[in-house]
């Protein structure tokens, strides 16, 4: 006993009872034995089996594991990704650069690098009720999570060139102002807020583009401000500016961006100082005003019910319930409303009275269209628990189904038309091409495998609206032909619909449908879309431009603007529809608003 624990710990060992010291004993004569401590190697051995002795025998109570406090799902301090191209002659794997931490950290186990991020995969948040709690301590990863990245392809590499040429124009012509003009080389204002900047922070971090995030973020840190005499679009700046910093700090775990969140966030409040609690359109953020467009008092649905998910993830991070709180109470209100058609719902609704106007109007397209996608995206979001949301969007699937879907001819696509007074419209706008991409989310999410089957059909008939065009670019809106005529396409074009604005929705919907099924005509599709945009929208000195008409390919017609979404929305969906990774934001994770800026899910699927 003496000779084991040393002579002058021999105390303890006499403490031990005759069991323990038999049992060590019994371990110490089996090694010898063994030649574990041969005096020709009794270094190491010795050490660590003279240690493990001492922890038999030794009180002290473990050390607590070093928690990091951060972001939820997320911490700070990421590693980034090389871009590198792996061919079918290279085999080699995307190197990742190391994470720049101390030892303590490196040895970590409750964290682990992706995609220049540090998540918590499993981590669960309990969404706020009527007490916001904060953001619960990250917990650890499970083995599966720890595996090696997944290779970028060509395809993506053929993205991360296009954001590169189209953020060089925006760099070069309009730093630090709302969006550029490729053709003129000069720039054009909103909101003065640096809208494609803050658009384009999460897409840079998702492709790994390290130098250009580093000096987006010093812009936002030094010159963003918002305490301007300006008026600002409520919806607008909650999807573009809101959405993009609250996505950017859960993503790079960088306070800044939660910051600046909150001050936007603040500044918006005013927004719902009205009669009937529906927001007005227009808030200046410099003198805390709000007001409704000059030429009414009505508010359209869609923006009013599309701003839930950035304000309510703003609650669960701050802890401050007045901002789920004022966006809950518009879900609430219209969900009693009466003037739905079997769940389908009107453009406009007041905000004096807070009634639907302009009643027997139904369309999925502009000023109704992220009604339904927030429905369904916000019982995702709060962990499918909010059972109204939940109903109000499988009624309003059903109504689509029994009012507003028809089949063209001659190639008998599935289409979402517009119902006016009963009236049936064919009209189709390209706005309603996320429709496929949520149905295929509901489906993921245990929804009816009907959702599915209808999501496929009507991918086709969006991919369609680009493949039956000269330019093989799809036109801001669409008729649809429902007789078969000689020599007619399923698809016609009025000249005053032939302008295509470098939308995503089609490509967002791609990217849905290739994730959930695997199938590698989305990705062609895809392909074959990004090369038509590099083909008739790029512009040699940088950037990208909208086109007036997408029948003419000699002369499309630029319209000289890039709108921020091109970045914020197209680019990014093209990066994530090219890629096999599933763990490249995660889909039973994260929630992407209706700008394609991905929020944490609050409790994981």
């Amino acid at each position: 006993g003496d000779f084991i624990c040393g002579g002058s710990t021999c105390s303890k060992w006499k403490q031990l009872s005759r069991l323990q010291r038999s049992i060590i004993l019994f371990l110490f004569a089996f090694l010898a034995v063994c030649g574990v401590i041969s005096y020709t190697s009794m270094g190491e051995p010795w050490k660590s089996t003279s240690l493990f002795f001492f922890s038999l025998f030794s009180q002290k109570p473990p050390k607590p594991p070093h928690v990091r406090r951060g972001p939820s799902n997320l911490q700070n301090k990421p590693p980034w990704r090389d871009v590198r191209l792996k061919t079918r002659h290279d085999t080699s794997k995307v190197v990742e650069e190391p994470v720049q931490a101390d030892k303590e950290e490196k040895t970590e186990k409750s964290v682990i690098s992706w995609r220049g991020a540090v998540i918590e995969p499993d981590q669960s948040t309990e969404p706020p009720s009527s007490k916001i709690k904060e953001p619960e301590k990250p917990s650890s990863v499970e083995a599966e999570d720890q595996k090696e990245p997944v290779p970028i392809t060509e395809r993506q590499v053929a993205v991360i060139e296009a954001f590169r040429h189209a953020w060089k124009g925006y760099k070069d012509f309009a730093w630090g102002h709302d969006e550029l003009k490729p053709l003129s080389k000069s720039y054009s204002e909103w909101f003065g807020l640096g809208l494609t900047l803050i658009d384009a922070l999460d897409t840079m971090w998702i492709l790994g583009l390290k130098e250009e995030f580093e000096e987006a973020r010093k812009w936002v840190a030094n010159d963003l401000v918002f305490d301007k005499n300006v008026d600002v679009n409520l919806f607008e700046s909650t999807i573009r500016i809101l959405g993009g910093l609250l996505s950017t700090y859960h993503l790079s775990g960088d306070s800044l961006f939660l910051e600046k969140a909150k001050d936007i966030g603040n500044r918006l409040m005013p927004a719902f100082k009205t009669p009937s609690k529906i927001p007005y359109s227009d808030v200046n953020i410099g003198r805390g005003t709000a007001h409704p467009p000059r030429w009414t008092s009505d508010s359209t649905v869609a923006e009013v019910t599309s701003i839930q998910l950035e304000f309510r993830e703003l609650s669960r991070l701050t802890g401050d319930e007045k901002f789920q709180k004022a966006v809950d109470e518009v879900m609430k209100h219209v969900h009693t409303l009466s003037g739905k058609n079997d769940g389908l719902v009107p453009m406009f609704i007041n905000t004096n009275s807070g009634q639907f106007t302009h009643l027997g109007v139904y369309t999925l397209g502009a000023r109704a269209d992220s009604y339904y996608e927030y429905l369904l995206k916000q019982w995702i979001q709060g962990g499918k628990k909010e059972n109204e949301l939940l109903e109000d969007y499988m009624r309003a699937i059903e109504g689509v189904k029994k009012h507003l879907l028809q089949r063209s001819q001659p190639k008998k696509l599935t289409f979402v038309g517009e119902l006016a007074h009963g009236h049936f419209s064919a009209k189709m706008d390209h706005l309603v091409c996320f429709l496929p991409g949520t149905l295929a989310l509901g489906a993921h999410n245990g929804l009816t495998a009907d959702h599915m089957k209808l999501a496929e059909a009507l991918i086709e008939t969006c991919y369609q609206m680009y493949a039956q065009v000269e330019t093989g670019l799809s036109p801001e809106i669409v008729h649809f032909n429902l007789h078969a005529q000689k020599g007619h396409k399923d698809v016609e074009i009025k000249p005053a619909d032939r302008h295509n604005l470098l939308r995503p929705e089609t490509v967002e919907s791609l990217f849905y449908m290739y994730r959930f099924t695997g199938d590698k005509k989305y990705q062609d599709w895809g392909w074959e879309i990004l090369q038509n945009f590099n083909k008739y929208t790029r512009v040699p000195t940088g950037g990208y431009t909208s086109i007036n008409n997408v029948q003419n390919p000699s002369n499309p017609e630029p319209r000289d603007k890039m709108e921020s979404f091109f970045l914020g929305e197209t680019l990014k969906y093209m990066f994530l529809l090219f890629s096999d990774d599933i763990d490249l934001i995660n889909l039973d994770k994260y929630v992407f608003n209706t700008e394609a800026h991905p929020l944490p899910i609050w409790v994981p699927a």
